[in-house]
């Protein structure tokens, strides 16, 4: 990019966007610096051993790095927007059966869309990010889009698949083109001293285990119920369904000649379904309101990689319209515990044509 731009970079105060902030730096552009504190105040005092992306030792940490790099430096608050977008938001799917995934709301409704709002205030015509992956335009389809990045381990695409046309058109990922060992060494060389802060797949709000938080922050009715087999058998006891995920193995305290998953949760019946592993295979899912990427829209069938969680493989499947603002999903091979709550992301050659939230498994 020829052009010198002002822009706003999002900065959690690791070396990823400590990196992205100083290659923009070093390229020319002027660069702001912004932090975002999310968390509501009742949950600042996160254990800092956790994935703290967003903690107050991350606010300083970020402060140190733009006055090194000479960038000014600002702290946003959306602990509001941050507790009724993503917190609640958490409490409550889990409270009906669904099992959701807070990074890509985040995402989605705070990270990029507030932030550029702030951007605009402060007339920068880009935000950038320290993700690992890469933001293309298609002129063909006339679509921006997001593209994996050149590390696959540390790939972030998925995660992202859910930003808008609008958003997406002022984003810039400056180390799509790394690998993390690349920009450890990189980060080395210009001397950024911040801590190189450990992924984690756990969520980063959430102290302890996460039923407990759903307690203490306003679940709605739990209650204990029965843990049925398919043909509706009681043969166990389970602890609400909070505590439980589809396609867990663990913690459901039966004996059985073979190991037991969670097949299904009803929220109406408040019971869990268990049965074997075989059981946990599914061909076909729905879900909903889509988020299109590199695609406009579907009007017929269409061949597509899809992955069904972060941790998950892409597969072969055909995605094809369903009713109002539902896609069906048909898998070339059966998935194993396909998740409600969970998206869906559609690829091809490695760039994303859109994604949709898991709402139910065709049996």
């Amino acid at each position: 990019m020829k052009k010198k731009n002002r822009i706003l970079v999002a900065m959690s105060g690791g070396i990823d966007s400590s990196l992205a902030a100083a290659i923009l730096k070093d390229k020319g552009h002027a660069v702001i610096g912004a932090t975002m504190k999310l968390w509501p105040k009742e949950d600042c005092g996160l254990n800092e051993n956790a994935k703290a992306c967003c903690s107050l030792s991350g606010i300083e940490d970020a402060r140190h790095v733009a006055a090194r790099i000479g960038i000014p430096h600002y702290v946003f608050n959306f602990d509001k927007e941050f507790r009724r977008e993503v917190i609640d938001h958490f409490c409550s799917e889990y409270s009906r059966g669904y099992t959701p995934n807070p990074c890509i709301t985040c995402n989605q409704k705070i990270k990029f869309r507030l932030l550029l709002n702030k951007a605009k205030a402060l007339d920068c015509e880009y935000i950038a990010t320290g993700h690992y992956a890469k933001v293309g335009y298609s002129g063909s389809q006339r679509r921006y889009f997001i593209g994996e990045g050149r590390d696959k381990t540390k790939d972030q695409s998925y995660f992202l698949s859910f930003i808008s046309q609008a958003d997406l058109s002022r984003t810039m990922f400056p180390l799509e083109n790394m690998t993390k060992g690349e920009a450890r060494k990189l980060a080395s060389e210009m001397r950024l001293r911040v801590h190189d802060k450990k992924s984690s797949q756990e969520v980063c709000f959430v102290r302890g285990h996460y039923s407990e938080y759903i307690k203490s922050h306003g679940g709605s009715d739990i209650r204990s119920g029965d843990i049925i087999n398919s043909s509706g058998r009681k043969i166990g006891h389970h602890k609400g369904i909070h505590n439980y995920t589809i396609g867990q193995r663990k913690g459901l305290g039966i004996a059985h000649s073979e190991p037991l998953y969670v097949i299904n949760i009803d929220p109406e019946k408040n019971t869990i379904t268990a049965g074997v592993r075989q059981k946990a295979f599914k061909r076909a899912i729905i879900a909903k309101d889509p988020v299109w990427g590199l695609l406009k829209k579907i009007t017929k069938p269409v061949r597509v990689m899809c992955k069904i969680r972060y941790a998950h493989k892409s597969a072969e499947a055909v995605i094809r319209n369903s009713e109002k603002n539902r896609i069906r999903i048909d898998f070339k091979k059966p998935q194993i515990a396909p998740t409600p709550g969970q998206a869906a992301v559609f690829y091809k050659h490695g760039r994303v044509l859109g994604g949709a939230w898991i709402e139910k498994v065709i049996a």
